[in-house]
């Protein structure tokens, strides 16, 4: 089974995304307005599918969070800002 998600853009346009670009945009529409973090999704080149998403005209943006524990920093909490609709998803 494929990866795959189809939404509807406030406009009525559709746009498909496969593999970790529908993975990442399901994590996105999921955490809705309170967005989400890789430490509390981890998953490798988060940043890389974001970028593609924000490529293929979505409108994502990234809120700089501290974080403490035995490696401090700090991360990124992406939120999707573009309104969606969900049309149609296969999820492997």
């Amino acid at each position: 089974m494929s990866n795959k998600i189809t939404i509807r853009l406030p406009d009525g346009r559709r746009q498909t995304f496969e593999g970790r670009e529908a993975w990442t945009l399901r994590h996105l529409v999921n955490a809705g307005p309170a967005g989400i973090t890789t430490l509390e999704q981890p998953a490798p080149r988060w940043s890389h599918y974001v970028f593609k998403l924000r490529r293929a005209g979505l409108i994502i943006s990234t809120d700089r969070e501290s974080h403490s524990g035995p490696y401090p920093g700090s991360h990124g909490r992406y939120r999707l800002e573009t309104p969606v609709t969900i049309v149609s998803e296969d999820a492997a």
